[in-house]
């Protein structure tokens, strides 16, 4: 896959050039002039009616890793729910409840990354000895685990860890209830290839 005619994407300077940049995506996106293409007009309104999504996907807030865009859905295709590392906490399990079982999404896909900087993170951490402090610390403990069941001298951590941690989102979320036929399934991203590779 090619990128030598893709933009890169750029660090603006602060917030209000941040805001700025998203306010006028917005108005490409609503004129029918998207760069990324999403079209307001053949998706998005079509789309505005009752929700019938056919997959729930939990995936990390990596910048990198726009979630419609792998997977290359339109509006009302997929629910999306996103955080460090696809961490399930309190607001992320309600989410994906609200979607099984409001929505009655017959499919969850846990989508983890390479060189996730929430699991990095977590390596680096257990390594010094040092828990991370505020809320990070929530992140922290949820992704040890992995880690240490992975062992902190073992070759390749990075890639295995994310491995193992997809593969405990996918066990916790079999414990709770889920309505119906539905299947969890978890994967990862290559960064470098856009490529979603199903774990075994």
């Amino acid at each position: 896959m090619s990128t030598e005619n893709a933009p890169a994407p750029r660090r603006t300077a602060g917030p209000m050039e941040a805001l700025s940049d998203l306010l006028a995506g917005n108005r490409r996106f609503v004129g029918g002039r998207p760069r990324h293409g999403h079209h307001v007009s053949a998706a998005a309104a079509a789309a505005s009616g009752e929700q019938q999504p056919s997959a729930v996907v939990i995936g990390c807030i990596d910048s990198r890793v726009p979630l419609e865009a792998i997977f290359d859905q339109t509006f009302g295709s997929i629910c999306v729910v996103r955080s460090g590392a696809h961490v399930l906490d309190l607001a992320v399990r309600g989410s994906v409840e609200f979607a099984l079982g409001q929505l009655r999404v017959p499919l969850v896909v846990v989508l983890g990354h390479q060189r996730c900087g929430a699991v990095g993170l977590t390596i680096e951490a257990l390594r010094a000895g040092q828990r991370p402090d505020g809320a990070l610390a929530y992140l922290f403990d949820e992704i040890a685990p992995a880690v240490l069941e992975v062992g902190l001298d073992a070759e390749d951590l990075q890639t295995k860890a994310v491995r193992r941690h997809v593969e405990r989102t996918v066990e916790r979320l079999g414990t709770f209830a889920v309505p119906g036929q539905v299947d969890v399934v978890g994967a990862v991203y290559d960064l470098n290839s856009g490529k979603v590779a199903l774990l075994d």
